[in-house]
């Protein structure tokens, strides 16, 4: 069992006083070394934003056959493919938080990408990082980003796509600053359309 920290979460409470969905608990998977104490700081993070059951799951190891030298980036993929081996009940959602670099074809990097027909999501902390971009480290904005990013990519497990709305964490985030402009809460929009449990949840590779 997970011991959470008690966090503020400041721009979780934008649905304050509206009915949540009934969502299915979530399963967070560290992939390579991340480390404990964040991931309990947030799953505290998820359970306040989503009043889901968060729990923590054996962790795995990075495949190394995603990464692609050249780039010096691991392809979001294999990662996705990794997790289904995670022994999870049906009706959990898994999301894997690795400390790679992350991209998919297409694409210069990725935050995150999701599967949504099989309840299952990555989200990369490297580029989340404030010394990624040779600036001094801050635990709890990365906890922030990693937090939104985080809800972002489970918006899709649970039917959700991306959203015009800029200050919700269903818009797509393009560069870190789309990151660090939206919240971490649904707007009312995607919060009346997150699917119930049994429904069909969309395509693959939503990021």
């Amino acid at each position: 069992m997970i011991t959470y920290t008690i966090i503020n979460w400041p721009d979780c409470s934008t649905l304050a006083g509206r009915r949540r969905p009934v969502l299915q608990p979530i399963v967070l998977v560290p992939m390579g070394g991340v480390a404990a104490t964040f991931l309990a700081d947030l799953g505290s993070g998820l359970q306040r934003c989503l009043g889901v059951e968060v729990r923590l799951g054996l962790p795995l190891e990075v495949p190394q056959a995603a990464y692609w030298p050249e780039r010096g980036q691991y392809l979001a993929q294999p990662l996705l493919s990794a997790l289904k081996g995670c022994p999870a009940e049906a009706a959990h959602k898994v999301l894997g938080i690795a400390d790679v670099d992350l991209y998919a074809p297409g694409l210069n990097f990725v935050f995150g990408m999701a599967a949504p027909p099989q309840g299952m999501a990555v989200i990369s902390l490297a580029r989340l990082r404030p010394e990624w971009y040779g600036r001094a480290p801050d635990s709890k904005l990365l906890l922030n980003r990693a937090l939104k990013e985080a809800v972002h990519e489970l918006g899709h497990l649970y039917g959700l796509g991306h959203c015009p709305n800029p200050k919700c964490v269903m818009h797509f985030s393009n560069s870190l600053t789309d990151t660090d402009v939206k919240g971490a809460a649904f707007c009312p929009r995607c919060h009346s359309s997150v699917r119930p449990p049994g429904l069909d949840t969309g395509a693959n590779g939503d990021v």
